[in-house]
């Protein structure tokens, strides 16, 4: 089929579904000018010095030689993120697909309920519960548990003590993170073909594990590899736990995210082309991790 037959079927189904395509461009228009077109002004930007009051100069590469040998919180940053990135990813993305899994074992009107209960963080401002869940006086309430089992005998100061801080937010952050993964993965077992599970009965498959393997996985694929997406951008562009959490910056920026760092630069500084180069920096990263997601996901996907 030569190029100019695709075209000419391709707007076939477009005019054959234009109500549908009339619905998405409200998404479509927003999600270009706020996503898109931010993205793709970010890589030109990232080579200028621009404060938002003067006109951008050029300055090359200096900005991102700047980030890798003379930034110090930079370089303090990725090491920080890469380690939260470790463990809020793979964590929240296991909880997503074990919840899920679990939750739809259940009869039909508690899968509402369950499922009500585990996204409502993600959607809700919690850090006022943790911030008295981890004050550092005798009435925080980890604190006082802890002095009432004799595991302490004086108060921890975990919102404010470097050795805490990061753990802390990891823990508040996989709290919050079962968000649109997590629906997507009940939506796909949702929508799995019972008939497969009777086709792998008669080809051998008797117990659950076989199921998950088998039946499961490939079923929900896409939604798998959604949810990984999801995790992984939520990964590597967390800062908003850390600032409302344990302030900003946080002490001895045990917290300070890459994204903190951009923050700090483009809303505190208006440092737009520094704070540029380092969003681009960052979406490289997000990028490469989501094409090694897409290789490990992808032949489940064929």
């Amino acid at each position: 089929m030569s190029d100019k037959s695709k075209y000419s079927n391709l707007w076939k189904e477009i005019k054959k579904n234009r109500e549908c395509y009339y619905m998405l461009f409200p998404f479509l228009l927003l999600f270009t000018v706020f996503t898109i077109v931010p993205v793709v002004m970010s890589l030109p930007m990232g080579f200028t010095d621009f404060n938002m009051a003067e006109t951008p100069k050029f300055v090359g590469i200096s900005n991102y030689a700047s980030l890798f040998l003379s930034d110090r919180v930079f370089i303090k940053s990725i090491r920080v993120t890469l380690v939260f990135a470790f463990f809020t990813g793979p964590l929240s993305y296991v909880l997503c697909f074990l919840l899920a899994w679990l939750i739809n074992e259940l009869p039909r009107r508690l899968r509402t309920v369950f499922t009500l209960i585990f996204y409502i963080p993600s959607m809700s401002g919690v850090y006022t519960v943790w911030q008295l869940i981890f004050s550092g006086d005798i009435n925080g309430y980890l604190n006082s548990i802890l002095i009432d089992l004799g595991v302490i005998t004086s108060p921890i100061q975990w919102l404010t003590d470097g050795r805490y801080i990061l753990g802390v937010t990891i823990v508040v952050q996989l709290w919050i993170s079962l968000g649109a993964g997590f629906l997507a993965i009940r939506a796909g077992f949702q929508n799995i073909d019972r008939s497969l599970y009777e086709a792998g009965a008669v080809e051998g498959i008797s117990n659950r594990w076989q199921e998950l393997i088998y039946i499961v996985i490939p079923s929900i694929a896409p939604q798998l590899m959604f949810a990984a997406v999801m995790q992984i951008v939520s990964s590597f562009t967390a800062g908003t736990v850390a600032q409302n959490l344990v302030g900003f910056p946080s002490t001895d920026y045990k917290a300070h995210t890459i994204m903190t760092h951009a923050y700090d630069y483009g809303w505190v500084r208006f440092e737009m082309g520094y704070a540029a180069a380092i969003c681009m920096i960052l979406f490289i990263a997000m990028f490469l991790c989501n094409k090694l997601i897409g290789k490990v996901l992808g032949k489940y996907n064929n």
